[in-house]
């Protein structure tokens, strides 16, 4: 007993003993300037293996050896910290203001959270209202003509990432992704997963005014191949925007920023004056901002302004609070430095964006950096073969060879700045993992699921033919009952020029085959899809299918398995054969038109009946109508983005105005038409922004029919039936509740950004934000097309349920609140107009789903 109770104390006094020789130090890290708290700071105690991260408020904790030793504080976009400690065995608390990168902690003032800011009689506001005022004076593109090369480098990796071998020792099949490993400025390991290269020389006219890309050299590996190549590089384009800090609005993950040189700025940012430094040789004041709302797209940083009567910005340091209703946004770094000619030009020398991505608070995430280097500006006459460029139709044209550059051609124009630590390439990397059979068996599914087509090879690339879309294989309806289909599409591997697509779909209820089959020759070379821009091309197709009358699908198929639960069911369906030869023409300039010739021919089902009137007013059904038209169509949409996939064109941006326009003709007794049919229809679509207090999504459409048409060849305003929110659609409204020929219609989408919510202590928490949308249509019947005044000959009696309008238009209001667990929106939708029509829902909820930033 004895033993047992001195081996106890022997161990205690030397687990004391030990305790003893370590000493406890904790605190927090925090930005200097808003005395926000930094998340995943590397603390370190040197040369060591001590080493922590800061939680999510920033606080650390860590034992040390009881020895004289340095703490190292590191974090992106910050200058490092060191702490020298003598450890007594006390515990240590710190508080540790960490200042943008190449500021010096004694010049760094720290505000408290709640000084008194005024921004009359302040000389940081008088500094920065000159600053903004002379922010045009010395705009490179104030010349005729200025050129420059443009390096850009964009990538990908897993964040902090770290090796861990297998408990038992075997080796694994990822074993080698250790030798990928990179390692940052700040000490970070990291995982290179994606990373895109180009070279490009920029050549600028003022008048007429012109922007033209000659794209020299460009190369992409990584994980990120399974979706489209040229999709990815214009949807990376628009969320790595080139920031423009001289200008008002900064565009930026899909967003908005407000600029600190904005000229709403003084309003929107606090701004301090820290002190005077040299910068680049220059001397240079130290010009600090920070939102007053850390909530709303805004940064905080430092401009460093040289101290003469030019008020030139040197360089500047951007980031975003922590607070910001940003999604997976946790760190953003940029940093841009200029240079100044001998006529006071500015220069951009480099735009540095680096992120830390994550999906939850407690991942590592993803980093990525976007690096743009500006060398060689000119603002000589271009020599007239590099002229030639403003010929061009694209904006941006890419040499023959740009795909092809061998190292040595990168080598010679990669900066140094883009030069990794490891030398192993991304491109051995996917050699790599695609060696391995899991890996390229998940990569496969996953294609497939995002592409929404099977390929017929195993490899992708090769397959000639695949089959889709999966999400359309089964569906429902009250004609045809379970439908379903299967389907597919030749690809260009098996021509560039020509594509051939369809299926076959079966009703389990009405039990007929259903069909479409489509040819069209394409008269310039296609990379990846059929629909890819632009199109030149000639398309004929012929089809046999239902027609859901009043229902038009405008942003996803009709067989979209996610569309089979309803508010309400189907009750108007036809078939429909049709034949159309098409033409197509699109332009680089954003100008685009179409001819069709269509040939169909619709068939009454008990769902759609036609009762056609004779010229005694007497009606007798029918069993078809015949229609052969010509189909001329106009659209212009300049400078539109999109990604683009297979069969759709997502959008990414409606910053400038989308016009179209298109007339249908069709003369009775011509190829066995039945009717006299002329329409007419425009739209306007635009999406205007509000700066910090969000955007306005206006679509705007009207349209004619001057002929006398039975009304299945009206204009029948779109119904949405399911419980999704659809863009141009009324989600209260029936399927032919209303029949017109000739109407005007709007949508108007408001996008706050939390610009309400964030006010607000435990809902900004969320990061919800706000959503509303009032929608609505003018709509008139003439008497030459209304058979409940007239029952004229050749009309169809009206369904049952069917009415026309009064004065008063069609409305349906909405408020809604979207970014809910980040990806969805949420509407709460009323009627307000035509309420006591009977079998209508006067209010309800509907949802979509979508992710964004």
């Amino acid at each position: 007993m004895k033993k047992t109770l001195m081996l106890w104390l022997v161990l205690w006094f030397s687990v004391c003993a030990a305790q003893a020789q370590r000493t406890r130090v904790e605190g927090i890290v925090k930005d200097s300037l808003t005395g926000e708290g930094l998340p995943y700071a590397a603390v370190i105690w040197e040369n060591s293996n001590v080493k922590t991260a800061t939680d999510i408020n920033g606080r650390f904790s860590l034992s040390v050896p009881n020895r004289k030793g340095t703490l190292l504080i590191s974090y992106m976009g910050y200058h490092t910290r060191e702490i020298n400690l003598s450890p007594q065995g006390r515990r240590i608390s710190l508080d540790i203001p960490m200042a943008d990168a190449d500021i010096a902690l004694d010049e760094v003032t720290v505000k408290p959270k709640r000084e008194r800011y005024r921004r009359r009689d302040n000389p940081a506001v008088e500094f920065v209202r000159r600053v903004i005022e002379s922010r045009d004076a010395n705009d490179p593109k104030a010349h005729d003509f200025y050129s420059y090369d443009h390096y850009e480098k964009i990538l990908f990796a897993k964040n902090d990432y770290t090796f861990k071998p297998k408990a038992d020792g075997k080796k694994g099949r990822f074993d080698f992704l250790q030798e990928f490993v990179d390692t940052l400025d700040a000490g970070t390991t990291i995982l290179p997963v994606s990373e895109k290269e180009k070279m490009e020389t920029v050549y600028f006219r003022k008048s007429p005014q012109s922007e033209k890309r000659v794209v020299k050299g460009y190369k992409s590996s990584g994980i990120d191949e399974i979706f489209s190549s040229d999709g990815v590089h214009q949807f990376l384009s628009e969320v790595f925007r080139e920031v423009n800090i001289f200008q008002n609005n900064i565009p930026l993950f899909l967003q908005r920023f407000v600029s600190p040189l904005s000229t709403i700025g003084p309003s929107y940012y606090k701004y301090y004056l820290l002190d005077t430094l040299t910068v680049g040789g220059k001397q240079c004041a130290d010009l600090s901002f920070v939102p007053f709302n850390s909530e709303t797209f805004g940064f905080t940083g430092h401009l460093y302004v040289t101290l003469d009567s030019t008020y030139f910005v040197q360089k500047a340091v951007l980031s975003v609070p922590r607070k910001i209703n940003l999604n997976f946004v946790s760190r953003m770094a940029i940093e841009q430095e200029f240079t100044r000619t001998a006529d006071g030009t500015r220069l951009p020398v480099k735009d540095d964006i680096q992120v830390n991505f994550k999906l939850t608070e407690n991942s590592k995430g993803l980093y990525a950096r976007r690096l743009n280097i500006y060398t060689r500006h000119s603002f000589e006459v271009p020599a007239p073969e590099e002229a030639q460029v403003f010929r061009q139709a694209p904006a941006s044209v890419t040499l023959d060879d740009a795909y092809r550059q061998t190292e040595d051609f990168w080598e010679e124009h990669r900066p140094s700045e883009a030069v990794r630590r490891n030398p192993n390439s991304t491109e051995k990397l996917m050699e790599r993992l695609n060696s391995v059979r899991a890996y390229r068996w998940g990569k496969e599914i996953f294609s497939s699921i995002v592409a929404g087509y099977v390929p017929t090879h195993r490899n992708r690339e090769l397959s000639k033919f695949d089959f889709g879309p999966v999400n359309s294989i089964v569906n429902h309806n009250t004609l045809e009952g379970m439908r379903l289909r299967v389907g597919g599409a030749t690809t260009t591997a098996l021509s560039r020029r020509w594509s051939f697509d369809g299926y076959v779909a079966y009703g389990v209820k009405d039990r007929k085959m259903k069909y479409d089959a489509l040819a069209e020759y394409s008269f310039n070379d296609r990379k990846e899809f059929r629909k890819e821009f632009p199109v030149h091309s000639l398309r004929f197709e012929y089809m046999y299918d239902i027609n859901k009358l009043g229902q038009n699908y405008m942003y996803t198929s009709k067989d979209n398995m996610m569309l089979m639960i309803r508010r309400k069911k189907d009750r108007n369906i036809s078939y429909l054969r049709l034949a159309e030869l098409t033409y197509t023409r699109e332009h680089y300039n954003g100008l685009s038109y179409n001819a069709i010739v269509r040939n169909r021919r619709e068939y009454a089902t008990p769902y759609a009946v036609f009762e056609r009137f004779d010229p005694d007013g007497s009606a007798r059904p029918v069993g078809h109508y015949d229609m052969t038209q010509l189909e001329i169509g106009i659209r212009y949409a300049y400078k539109e983005k999109f990604y683009q996939t297979r069969n759709l064109r997502v959008p990414i941006t409606f910053d400038a105005w989308i016009v179209n326009a298109n007339h249908v003709m069709a003369k009775k007794g011509f190829l066995g038409t039945d009717y006299d049919y002329q329409r007419t229809e425009i739209g306007l679509q635009k999406r205007f922004w509000f700066s910090a207090f969000g955007y306005l999504d206006v679509i705007a459409k009207g349209g004619k029919v001057w002929s006398k048409v039975p009304y299945p060849l009206l204009l029948l305003p779109n119904a949405n039936l399911t419980y999704t929110i659809q863009k141009e659609s009324y989600t209260n409204m029936n399927a032919l509740e209303f029949i017109n020929d000739e109407y005007a219609s709007w949508d108007i989408t408001y996008y706050m950004n939390g610009n309400l919510l964030n006010r607000l202590p435990l809902i900004r928490k969320l990061k919800w934000r706000e959503v509303f949308c009032f929608r609505g249509l003018w709509g008139h019947l003439t008497d030459k097309n209304n058979p409940m005044k007239h029952p004229s000959e050749g009309l169809f009696r009206f369904p049952a349920g069917t009415r026309t309008m009064g004065r008063t238009p069609y409305m349906e209001a909405s408020v809604g609140i979207e970014n809910i667990f980040k990806f969805l929106r949420i509407d709460y939708v009323w009627r307000m107009t035509y309420r006591d029509n009977p079998g209508i829902q006067q209010r309800g909820v509907r949802m979509t789903m979508s992710l964004s930033f």
